[in-house]
């Protein structure tokens, strides 16, 4: 029932009684709920009965009995006696609701809310009806109403459903209130209005990087008016089995932000953008990308208080809002959420039409609201912080950090787990998702006290989930706690690992280090010193050299040293490990043969990738050379430090890039690069008899296909030439050679082979050839 007060917003005026309010409320039903002009103000409401609100405006509230979800419930009607008050006061229907599904849901009685807080001592549901454009959710004000815990709250959960609300373009959180003892774990504070963990959908400010609405707020939203998206009679699936697979990790932002992608500024930066370069990606030849995180994320976060990053935008993504709803500013045209989604369907139709897969990036070991020292509360933290987060109760309670970003997410807690699971069958089922990188997979191993479990509740879930069998999961198997599971992952035959040792052991050996030849040889061939049991297969290394942390490609080949300075943290961020050479010079030079020596090995690494068993990765902007000047940690820089320079991919096409595309083409059209099981001793002949030297820096081995095909694959990590034995090629047919990467474009790739290669080859320093038996 609607209370006896009513607070305006602009001067804490709190009225004696509701006709006081009366010429408000008649100002407020005509500009808000019928023309979406809410002025600051609140009113509450409550689903309990029997108070009267006051003698001036009587009312009563009638009980009538209505069909709702199945079952018989009450249905509270607010009738006012005085016909002026009728028509002052917005008419809702309200309804006790049901506690399933979560979320904002279309029901035929209305719309129901329901939200889980198992330690809440009272929920109160907050609407909005914003004017079209307005940015600033909270400046049209809020209409609350007050769940009453003896009729709106079934176990743990609080609903309500309300008859007449629009089916679309409004705005919703919760003001949530309970114990404030935070030595207990508990962060309970009334003041805040809260984004449902459940929104499909979340509205902030409307266009990425807008400083003038740097401090908007969020708030989730629903959209029952849209028809079904329509994925077109002949859509279908790529379903590209692991063993196939060539993944670019990449940033949907940063792929088209910069001007010379050439687009329409609207589109710059937004699916829609990457939607306009799907011919780039077909061309390098890749056929999945794996989208840095796309769930709504704050790219201001660094930017509500003065701390050394204040000058940052977040462009990665790695700090999620809600895990359901897309990034509404990666939308063009600063359409809004329900907008934004649509198009992300448009970006997933138009890929997979292109033949090619989406995996996304997800962060679910921690979110957006940081620690206890600089909290940013809008979501879990107010709503339930003792379920939502790992809290240390031995130490007053504080949040435990395994995540290095302040606070861990509470992955194995039943009712989190399930959250999880709720928000990636939303993702492949709305979304026609194909697969998911876990950020920091470790903290996905932690029990509810930070301690590593054996056999994860969430991990074994999301191994046997009916909806995600068809998808690829891959985790990042360590987290900032130290837990480090780089082949131990626990996997139940279906987890693929990005495989650290990969990257660190090609990086070492290509570099030159001594006594890496057989930790090279292990690597290439498909790591089955970490991955051969079980059931486990070679696919499920996701190998790479490079990924979006640390050194891009050209810079590992630049570098010695981290050059984070344009960070603001005095060089302490980023690794220290980057097992890079600079080549003979630290950054940019105009030397000519420290320039040769460095693209040499960029392709020298790049080759390495593609002939190795298991799924290649590569980052975006290698294929031209892309280059952060030595920064080894760029999340924050929304600048040419972190997009894609597509002038300088129209530089580089007739010679790198096109070195990268064909290498990727070729592994692609033959199948010895990608065997099913495990390699064994009919599948790889090794021309080495020197595994035990240290100072040995080269090898040289023969991939067999039994349908009569040879690959010979020598690589060559010395400072001085190699002359190398050939073995006799097969009966009845001759070696070409494919790849000599020390050769210029275009003779270091001959698709059809060059013929003539004798019974010995100089391999030069720093190089390596690819020779094909035809």
């Amino acid at each position: 029932m609607l209370h006896s007060s009513f607070i305006s917003k602009s001067n804490g005026t709190k009225f004696p009684s509701f006709a006081s309010a009366n010429a408000t409320l008649s100002s407020f039903r005509a500009s808000s709920h019928f023309q979406m002009g809410l002025k600051w103000s609140k009113i509450a409401f409550s689903s309990s009965s029997g108070q009267r609100l006051s003698s001036k405006a009587r009312s009563r509230v009638k009980h009538r009995t209505a069909n709702v979800y199945g079952r018989q419930a009450r249905e509270r009607v607010l009738e006012e006696e005085a016909s002026e008050m009728a028509e002052a006061t917005p008419s809702f229907k309200i309804f006790p609701g049901q506690a399933f599904p979560l979320g904002a849901s279309e029901v035929d009685n209305g719309i129901n809310f329901a939200i889980f807080s198992q330690h809440a001592t009272a929920v109160t549901l907050c609407l909005s009806l914003p004017q079209r454009g307005e940015l600033d959710m909270l400046a049209g004000g809020m209409i609350e109403f007050s769940l009453d815990p003896n009729l709106n709250k079934t176990g743990d959960i609080w609903h309500i459903c309300i008859e007449d609300l629009p089916r679309s373009n409004v705005l919703y959180g919760y003001r949530i209130d309970g114990p404030k003892d935070w030595d207990k774990g508990h962060r309970f504070d009334s003041n805040n209005v809260l984004i449902d963990p459940y929104a499909k959908l979340v509205e902030g400010r409307r266009n990425f990087g807008d400083a003038k609405h740097k401090l908007s707020k969020f708030l989730g939203t629903y959209d029952f008016d849209s028809l079904p998206f329509d994925w077109g009679e002949d859509y279908k699936l790529p379903n590209i089995p692991e063993r196939d697979l060539v993944v670019y990790e990449m940033n949907v932002r940063a792929f088209t932000a910069d001007e010379s992608s050439c687009l329409d500024q609207d589109i710059r930066g937004t699916y829609a953008g990457l939607i306009e370069k799907i011919p780039h990606l077909l061309e390098l030849g890749i056929n999945a990308v794996e989208l840095l995180p796309v769930f709504e994320f704050d790219e201001f976060e660094f930017q509500r208080r003065p701390n050394p990053r204040d000058h940052m935008i977040n462009t990665w993504g790695y700090s999620t809002i809600n895990f359901f709803a897309p990034m509404s500013r990666y939308g063009s045209g600063g359409g809004g959420a329900v907008s934004a989604s649509r198009e992300f369907k448009e970006m997933v139709k138009a890929l997979h039409g292109a033949g090619i897969e989406v995996i996304l990036d997800v962060v679910y070991n921690h979110t957006n609201e940081a620690d206890d020292k600089h909290p940013y509360t809008t979501s879990f933290r107010g709503i339930d912080n003792k379920v939502y987060y790992m809290v240390d109760l031995n130490n007053e309670g504080q949040l435990l950090n395994f995540s290095g970003c302040g606070n861990t997410f509470n992955c194995n807690h039943p009712v989190v787990m399930e959250l999880i699971l709720d928000s990636l069958r939303n993702w492949v089922v709305e979304y026609h998702i194909d697969g998911f990188r876990f950020d920091l997979a470790s903290v996905l191993c932690r029990g509810t006290d930070g301690s590593p479990l054996g056999a994860p509740p969430l991990i074994r879930a999301i191994a046997k989930d009916a909806t995600l069998s068809r998808c690829k999961i891959i985790a990042e198997p360590w987290d900032c706690g130290g837990l480090y599971l780089v082949g131990s992952f626990p996997n139940w035959d279906r987890w693929a690992e990005w495989n650290g040792k990969y990257r660190d052991d090609l990086r070492r050996f290509i570099k030159g280090d001594p006594g890496m030849k057989g930790a090279f040889a292990t690597r290439v061939s498909g790591s089955a010193d970490l991955y051969r049991k079980n059931k486990r297969k070679p696919y499920h290394s996701v190998n790479f050299v490079i990924a979006h942390d640390g050194f891009t490609l050209r810079d590992l080949v630049s570098y010695n040293f981290k050059h984070n300075e344009a960070n603001g943290e005095g060089g302490n961020d980023g690794s220290n490990d980057n097992f890079s050479w600079n080549c003979g010079f630290e950054g940019e030079t105009d030397n000519v043969d420290i320039i040769a020596l460095r693209f040499r090995q960029m392709k020298n690494f790049h080759l390495a990738l593609m002939v190795s068993q298991g799924v290649p990765m590569m980052l975006m902007g290698d294929e031209y050379g892309h280059t952060r000047y030595g920064n080894n940690n760029s999340y924050g820089h929304d600048t040419a430090l972190n997009n894609f320079q597509w002038q300088q991919l129209n530089a580089r096409k007739s010679d790198h890039f096109r070195f990268f595309s064909e290498v990727i083409h070729y592994r692609q059209k033959h199948r010895v690069f990608s065997h099913e099981n495990f390699l064994d001793r009919s599948d790889v002949t090794w021309h080495e008899d020197n595994w035990d030297n240290p100072d040995s820096k080269f090898l040289a081995f023969t991939l067999h296909d039994k349908g009569g095909g040879e690959i010979y694959l020598a690589f060559n990590a010395h400072d001085f030439f190699v002359k190398v034995s050939i073995p006799p090629a097969p009966p009845k047919r001759r070696w070409f050679r494919v790849v000599d990467t020390n050769l210029a474009s275009p003779d270091d790739f001959v698709g059809e082979g060059v013929p003539g290669i004798g019974s010995t080859y100089n391999v030069a320093p720093y190089s390596s050839i690819l020779l094909e038996a035809k």
